[in-house]
């Protein structure tokens, strides 16, 4: 069975600055998806903000495996029955993978728990190496010990999100910041991924390792098969027979 994959985006920097649209001419969520649909074990499929329902009907995300998420500009204008929903869904098992300014939606904020507040800096010279500090796992499967995005905005420690499960990558920046990139969490059934890079204003989304990242983030989010569901009144079992 193929790994059913929702690629949601605001779609807004695209619409609303020239120099995005000369970047993404498709949009920041079809630069991710064309890369995901090379991969026929994936079958990727897009949602956007303005859509109804913002593009997570119930229908879409019962037969989302894994969502990806990107937002910035308009964070607030998601409604608070679509992340409700979502957010049943994550811990019912599906897959989350937060990029980039991800890490202020509604989504993922109401699954850590926390502000998810950070440090950051945009500058047209400011190189990001980012360090793999969990080798072997399958999110790093393929990467060096590192790889360097040349033009990044700039996060900083302290990031205000709960103790990861893992932190797989960490990044450095050219000003002497360093941030935890790359984490993961669990929340009931559904497993998260955070994943940094993704400035609007730098054509990250067309890097080698960083769309080797999400896709191996991609496949370690998959549920590998239905939740159990051990929830409510217990009736009287085999051990209370004894």
């Amino acid at each position: 069975m193929p790994i059913r994959v929702t690629v949601w985006h605001e779609f807004r920097h695209e619409k609303l600055n020239p120099k995005v649209a000369a970047i993404y001419p498709h949009g920041m969520h079809e630069a991710i998806a064309s890369h995901l649909r090379k991969s026929t074990d994936l079958q990727v499929r897009t949602a956007t903000l303005e859509q109804p329902e913002h593009g997570l009907s119930e229908e879409v995300l019962n037969s989302t495996d894994v969502l990806t998420w990107w937002g910035h500009h308009a964070h607030r204008e998601v409604q608070d029955d679509i992340v409700e929903r979502v957010h049943k869904r994550v811990l019912a098992g599906m897959g989350l993978l937060a990029l980039h300014s991800a890490h202020y939606s509604k989504i993922f904020r109401k699954l850590m728990g926390t502000s998810c507040e950070l440090k950051w800096r945009e500058e047209e010279n400011e190189r990001e190496i980012m360090w793999v500090t969990r080798p072997g796992h399958p999110v790093v499967r393929g990467i060096d010990d590192h790889f360097i995005i040349p033009r990044e905005e700039m996060y900083g420690e302290f990031f205000d999100i709960p103790e990861p499960d893992c932190v797989f990558l960490i990044s450095s920046f050219s000003g002497g910041e360093v941030f935890r990139s790359g984490c993961t969490w669990t929340r009931g059934a559904g497993k998260i991924v955070y994943f940094r890079p993704g400035h609007e204003a730098f054509p990250t989304y067309y890097d080698p390792n960083v769309l080797r990242v999400i896709e191996n983030a991609v496949r370690f989010l998959a549920p590998a098969g239905p939740a159990p569901q051990a929830f409510g009144n217990r009736k009287l079992g085999w051990m209370d027979g004894k």
